[in-house]
């Protein structure tokens, strides 16, 4: 409740400066029609006033991109076709008045709805009764204002991003772009996961299997049964420490647990598998359950920034957190970590966990500056 009226107020402060705005624009639009209508049919003229009206719609439509973004929370791209912005300009003042209009309306809707506690200072208040009702009257009004304001600050954000946003041509070859990029990175990633996987196995499980055949082989050749018996023995733990290392390659491939049990099953075994201590927070409703694909890449994105924290950080605790709002809202995992910081996001590691979430078009950060924490976000889109 308390960020809806902060939001409002700053909806409030940037409609009250469009407002402003608003009124040049509109002496923008006029000096614009009457300055173009003598030169219509003189090309060079034309072009001249053209030209002087370009620039001063290039100045306004900047201190309207700066007051989008600092009051209503709507980026725009610098750049944009020519001629958009004077578009922009001269469909946007009627809205800006508009929400001068609903500014009006709030403040005598306040005025009214507390007159009752402060008219009494200028007037006689001699029928107390309608009073009331008139206080009662400015508080509707407040109210349908404050939801005027909201509604005209949305539709400011989508008059904008009509006009200045990209158009669907650039907005398709940015995706495309994108998805190239995406697919790029991916195969980056396959291919590292892939070369450690078979260096886990040459330098961790294959060596334990040669020890193993060494064990055998002495202990058939040995002649005392004792040393024979312990050679055995020795073998039998080599065998052991095999197995559990070619399990722990397994686990990192892909982990049976989180196909049995499930994403939460899966986070608690790579808590109990950490010598930190892991506070685990998972808040996912289970009304709408999680796409197979969502739940492989939160898994791997937990597990090897926690592997990292481990290995490199000097934590003495870790944090984890999931996240969903809503069924059809995307999960954002959180890991937090009290070590000494620095870790570098164009690292191999790091990189190849921003792969894996951006093939699912979500978003990943890394906060981790010298001295600490460290914290690993990502939101993966679920709908």
């Amino acid at each position: 409740m308390k960020d809806i009226a902060v939001r409002g107020v700053w909806y409030a402060a940037g409609l009250a400066f469009g407002t402003v705005t608003a009124v040049a624009e509109l002496f923008f639009a006029l000096f614009a029609g009457l300055a173009l209508l003598p030169v219509l049919a003189w090309p060079r003229g034309r072009r001249a006033v053209l030209r002087l009206v370009g620039a001063m719609a290039g100045r306004l439509t900047e201190l309207e991109r700066r007051r989008l973004r600092r009051f209503l929370a709507v980026t725009l791209a610098a750049a944009y076709e020519d001629g958009r912005g004077t578009r922009y300009l001269l469909a946007r003042w009627p809205l800006g008045l508009l929400g001068g209009v609903v500014l009006g309306c709030a403040l005598t809707g306040v005025a009214y709805g507390s007159f009752i506690l402060w008219g009494w200072l200028v007037t006689p208040i001699n029928y107390l009764g309608l009073v009331a009702m008139s206080s009662l009257a400015g508080l509707l009004l407040l109210f349908l204002a404050a939801q005027g304001i909201f509604g005209v600050a949305l539709l400011e954000g989508h008059l904008a991003r009509h006009f200045l946003g990209p158009s669907h041509q650039d907005e398709l070859e940015r995706r495309i772009v994108q998805l190239a990029t995406t697919r790029a990175e991916v195969m980056a990633a396959v291919d590292d996961e892939r070369r450690r996987i078979e260096r886990d196995l040459h330098d961790g499980v294959q060596q334990r299997l040669v020890a193993l055949g060494m064990l055998l082989g002495r202990a058939r050749r040995s002649r005392d049964p004792e040393r024979a018996d312990r050679l055995l023995l020795q073998a039998h733990d080599e065998s052991r420490r095999a197995l559990a290392e070619l399990r722990d390659v397994a686990w990192r491939i892909h982990p049976t647990v989180l196909d049995e049990a499930g994403l939460r099953a899966a986070l608690e075994t790579v808590a109990e598998r950490t010598p930190l201590p892991l506070a685990l927070d998972y808040t996912v409703p289970g009304t709408a359950p999680l796409a197979r694909t969502v739940q492989t890449v939160a898994y791997f994105v937990v597990s090897e920034a926690v592997t990292n924290v481990v290995k490199h950080s000097g934590a003495t605790r870790i944090g984890v957190s999931l996240t969903r709002d809503r069924a059809a809202g995307p999960l954002r995992l959180r890991v937090e970590d009290d070590g000494r910081g620095g870790a570098d996001p164009s690292g191999g590691g790091l990189t190849g966990l921003a792969s894996r979430v951006a093939a699912l078009d979500g978003r990943f950060a890394v906060h981790s500056p010298p001295g600490g924490p460290t914290v690993v976000t990502a939101e993966l889109p679920c709908a």
